[in-house]
This record gives C-alpha cells, structure tokens and sequence, in this order.
C-alpha cells in the first residue's frame, strides 16, 4: 500500500499509536513492540477462489511486527462503533485471507495472525464472540467443528488504570469515551499535548457523528500549528464555533420566535437557549433546533427559558 496523504491516514496508520493499541491491551502497558518494528502489512488480503478470480478483503489497519529482521507477527485492527452480529464470521474471513495471501508466496513457514477489534459503543457488546455462537451444531458433532474466537475491546468501558496503560494519541480517545459514556454532558479538555491533530478530530467526528471537531480542524491557523495543541485548545476552539454557529442560528430562530411571541422577546428567547447550549456544549442540539421547532421548544421549557 502506498504512502497515505496525512490528512488522509486514520489515527491507527500510525506505528506510534497501533504499538501503543496492542502493548496497551494485549501486553497490559508493558512495551512490548516498537513503533520502528512496525511496517505497513498491506490491508487488502488476495486470495484464489474457485473461479480461478484473485478476490481481496479489505481491512482497517493491518501492521506486520519485524524484529531484527525476522517477522513475528501480522495484526489487524478492526474499529466498530455499532455491534455487529456476525463479526466473528468476518474476522476468521480476514484472518484466513491473510494465511491464504502468505501461501501464495510458497513461505517456509506461515507467520501468525491477530486480529483486535476495538468497540467504541457505550453498550456492552452483547452479540457472540466466537464462531460456534453463530450457529447451531448438531449433537454429536462439537468437537468436529472448529470454532474461532474474537477478541473484542470496549474502549468506553476500560477503567481508569487501563487507560493509564496507553502513553499515544489513543489515550484521548480513550479517556474520552469512557468519560462520555459516564455522563453524557461530558466536556472535553485538558493540558494534555496532542500529538496526531488532524486525525484525533477526525476520528471523533467520525465515531460521534458530530462534525463540529472537523470544524475545529478547519479552524486551525498554520500559527496555532506551531506550538502545542492540547485538548484545552480543542475545547476552546469547539466553544468558538459553537458560538458562530450559534449567531448564526440564533438570528433565523429569533426571526421564527418572533412572529409567536414579538420580535425582541422571540429574539431574546433564542439567544437565550444558544447561550445555555453552547456553555454546557450541547453542539448537537444547536444544529437540531435550527430545523426541530418542537424540540427548540422544549429545551426552552427545559432550560426555565419558557413557561
């Protein structure tokens, strides 16, 4: 696979924070694996199917683990923010593409496969883990069918001293989904350098579906490029866009209000609500009143705003 664009790389392109995936939750924080022992595995897998047609699986990130110069290990990382019922099915399809594409190469010996995949969701994964639980094996016939168990991450749900474990970008994340599904009012922040700008905002704007941190990333100046990025910044920089957004909204929802209630109370109402959004960062619900009359209406009375 080719040298990706920086803007276009995902956080998990990065040997720094992939090492610090796998040393974090396989080897318990111990540093097992360096990011210079990392090269790009390839994430699509070829394999040879009956039609004599070479077919390819794709998937997230796939890093090969060389030291000194001998190759201990492929690992795929796979990244869900919805459970996914038949995932062990595709995982043993990526894992077996992989073994397929080494014997293509007539190895001497084949090198193993890991796959992790990493759940973003703030519901535990509650759907089978392992090949056998998607099917009913008749009597008699267990131990003749092989099964294939899936390693699953709940990011949101690691505790305090597991995230502790991570030294990348990735324990933001993490911290950060643990906190959100703690209280979801959570507010982003903190002292802590950010090492991989661009792709942090992304992948959270991705994995919320929120795209106010894409915003953010637009907000960015070449100067403010320069010195450290820190999470404070990020949160100040969210605070500010909400708040044009909010201007913005504010003067078609004060036009809308007014013709219910006089053009300057509607107007004041409207500013009202922005305000109290934008200081608890309800970033979401400012978009959503813009177009949700109900809804506007009830975080008005929500907020003591109207009676």
């Amino acid at each position: 696979m080719g040298q990706k664009d920086l803007t276009e790389k995902i956080l998990m392109d990065h040997n720094d924070v992939f090492a610090d995936i796998i040393n974090g939750l396989v080897f318990e924080g111990k540093q097992v694996i360096k990011p210079n022992d990392l090269c790009e595995a390839g994430v699509h897998s070829q394999f040879k199917a009956d039609d004599s047609v070479y077919h390819e699986l794709e998937r997230d990130v796939a890093k090969q683990w060389v030291e000194g110069g001998v190759n201990i290990l492929i690992c795929g990382l796979e990244n869900q923010t919805k459970i996914e019922e038949f995932m062990p099915a595709r995982i043993i399809g990526y894992d077996g593409a992989s073994y397929k594409s080494q014997l293509l190469k007539h190895p001497k010996k084949l090198i193993p496969v890991m796959s992790i995949v990493l759940y973003f969701g703030d519901t535990h994964w509650n759907k089978p883990t392992n090949l056998k639980g998607l099917m009913n094996v008749p009597d008699g016939l267990d131990d003749f069918v092989n099964d294939y168990k899936m390693h699953v991450y709940e990011i949101a749900f690691l505790s305090d001293e597991e995230i502790d474990r991570f030294q990348s970008d990735f324990k933001l994340v993490a911290k950060f989904f643990q906190q959100k599904r703690i209280n979801p009012n959570y507010r982003i922040g903190g002292p802590e350098v950010i090492d991989h700008v661009d792709e942090i905002l992304k992948m959270l704007s991705v994995f919320t579906g929120s795209n106010i941190y894409i915003e953010v990333k637009n907000d960015l100046t070449d100067s403010d490029r320069k010195g450290d990025i820190t999470m404070d910044v990020v949160a100040e920089r969210m605070t500010k866009v909400s708040r044009h957004e909010g201007i913005v909204e504010g003067k078609k929802q004060g036009i809308a209000e007014g013709k219910k209630q006089g053009l300057k109370e509607g107007s004041d109402m409207a500013f009202k609500l922005l305000n109290c959004l934008v200081d608890d960062e309800r970033n979401d619900d400012i978009k959503r009143i813009a177009h949700d009359e109900k809804y506007r209406l009830e975080l008005m009375k929500e907020y003591g705003i109207l009676n």
